[in-house]
């Protein structure tokens, strides 16, 4: 039986920078083994390659595994929203019309919730500078925003400089007839931006703080900041809830009648808030204080799900994936990760779609990820996801075989040097066990890269400051396999370009409109 394993080392890009690099740095000789002796090159999972709006952005695993999983390059994320403000189309929706309308019926708030940087992962907030610029064209009167302060995806301490902007593009917009003011905020990594199901009390933390009222109060959100930073040395993505208090009372409360829009444009952080707000049988905490609101996502966050009902932008519709098209071949397929990526290698993989292609050739394994700083174990699940890959490649039973190894990805977030060398070291391991695995098969390859970088760049601009975000580096593309025919291409290659190389390898049809394969045979 023809197989083919794909191992993605979440978040391990390549620069030849040595400083701050645990990618370089680490003890990997299975990996330098790997490069030495079969076909590799480097490819791109950053900009324009993966639909974003240029090359300086940098590349995210959904996005990635998007442009992994359909073989084409789709407008994702903040270029599509740039575009559709840009065009004015996100302003003349449904959707946007329906909320600032009802905040002037009803002389009511219009309520802002997302991450505050540049970053341009989850958000952009030059998105949301246009959204009030807009509202108040619209004729809306009250506008709150309750921000989340990144550190992840830009540098881990500069939440001052975000507000400053935002504080400063309040200033330039407030007058007697538009009122728009910081109402509460905390970071990403402790309020609101859980995903995966992985730990509600966060999006509990969320609604106490930006629906009710409810945390520690501060006169500014500078205030806030400048405290926790020197209370308990705080990083933005982990700093504790707050709110902005006036003559001490919540300047921000939701009521009925408001209107709130979460404005992040990337799903999987977005989905646990918009249920909470949406679902009416909603259960994971009590919430019988929630307002009546009219809310909306920037995207609808789970089209299969239709999470939230109301949206102001159409995701793109992601069609002929590389999992639809083994599909006609009857190909076989197991997909794993631990919790963090499991959502990567399916709901991502398969075009941004809930459930399977077909329940009869596809198998997922979900293995739940340790509730900790993933600094504190940098081995995260590795092993358990490397024995049961070995299972499945043993078994006989799938020809397609798809992982992620979150490490490099998880713990580089954390900004922990140390720790983020071990977690390199353990993918390295454990791609050195997959290698003795399959080198007993018949006819087995194994194609391992990443997804974009981070691991590899781990100090910021001044070389002092831990840097936490994603890179711009290109990433390993490195086919460990027995025939000795196949051969890289010459040319610019993406990530986009990996499904038309696994058809190639099954000996099977591409569709036509995937981009051409990096291997050829000789």
């Amino acid at each position: 039986m023809k197989k083919v394993i794909l191992v993605v080392m979440d978040g391990m890009g390549i620069t030849d920078k040595k400083e701050g690099n645990a990618f370089l740095n680490a003890y990997t000789p299975n990996l330098d083994y790997l490069m030495q002796k079969y076909p590799h090159t480097l490819i791109h999972a950053h900009g324009t390659y993966v639909g974003l709006p240029s090359d300086e952005d940098m590349g995210n695993s959904e996005v990635g595994h998007n442009a992994l999983g359909c073989g084409q390059i789709y407008s994702q994320g903040a270029k599509l929203v740039n575009e559709s403000i840009n065009d004015k189309s996100l302003f003349k929706g449904s959707t946007w019309v329906k909320l600032t309308q009802n905040t002037i019926d009803h002389d009511s708030t219009l309520h802002f919730i997302g991450l505050l940087s540049d970053g341009n992962v989850h958000s952009n907030i030059y998105h949301l500078f246009s959204m009030l610029e807009e509202a108040k064209k619209s004729g809306v009167k009250h506008v709150r925003i309750h921000v989340l302060l990144d550190g992840r995806d830009v540098e881990e301490k500069s939440s001052p400089k975000y507000i400053k902007m935002l504080e400063d593009k309040l200033n330039e917009l407030n007058d007697d007839n538009f009122d728009a003011l910081i109402a509460s905020g905390g970071g990403r990594m402790f309020i609101t931006m859980d995903r995966y199901e992985a730990n509600w009390d966060m999006v509990k933390r969320g609604y106490e703080t930006h629906v009710l009222g409810l945390s520690r109060g501060f006169s500014s959100a500078l205030e806030a900041i400048k405290t926790y930073q020197t209370e308990e040395d705080a990083t933005d993505q982990n700093m504790p809830s707050f709110v902005i208090l006036k003559d001490g009372e919540p300047v921000g409360k939701m009521h009925d009648y408001d209107s709130v829009i979460f404005f992040n444009f990337r799903g999987d952080r977005a989905l646990e808030i918009s249920r909470m707000f949406d679902d009416p049988h909603f259960d994971k905490f009590d919430v019988k204080d929630m307002p009546k609101v009219l809310y909306a996502g920037m995207l609808q966050y789970d089209a299969d799900l239709k999470i939230p009902e109301n949206y102001l932008l159409e995701s793109p519709d992601i069609k002929n994936t590389l999992t639809e098209q083994l599909s006609k071949y009857n190909i076989t397929e197991y997909a794993i990760s631990e919790t963090q990526k499991y959502g990567h290698v399916t709901y991502f993989w398969n075009g941004n779609k809930i459930g399977k292609i077909s329940d009869k050739l596809e198998t997922y394994d979900e293995i739940d990820s340790d509730n900790i700083s993933f600094d504190l174990k940098p081995e995260m699940k590795a092993k358990i996801i490397t024995d049961k890959t070995i299972e499945a490649i043993k078994s006989d039973k799938y020809q397609f075989i798809r992982l992620n190894y979150p490490n490099g990805d998880m713990v580089g977030h954390t900004g922990n040097y140390e720790a983020t060398i071990k977690a390199c070291e353990t993918v390295d391991a454990s791609i050195g066990r997959l290698m003795a695995a399959i080198m007993c098969e018949e006819d087995a390859t194994m194609i391992i890269l990443a997804d974009h970088g981070n691991a590899e760049e781990m100090l910021g601009s001044d070389n002092k400051t831990p840097k936490t975000s994603h890179t711009t580096n290109p990433v390993p593309f490195i086919i460990y396999t027995k025939d000795k025919s196949i051969k890289i291409k010459d040319g610019d290659f993406g990530l986009a370009n990996v499904a038309s190389t696994i058809t190639d390898l099954f000996n099977v049809e591409k569709h036509e409109s995937w981009l051409e394969s990096i291997i050829k045979k000789d």
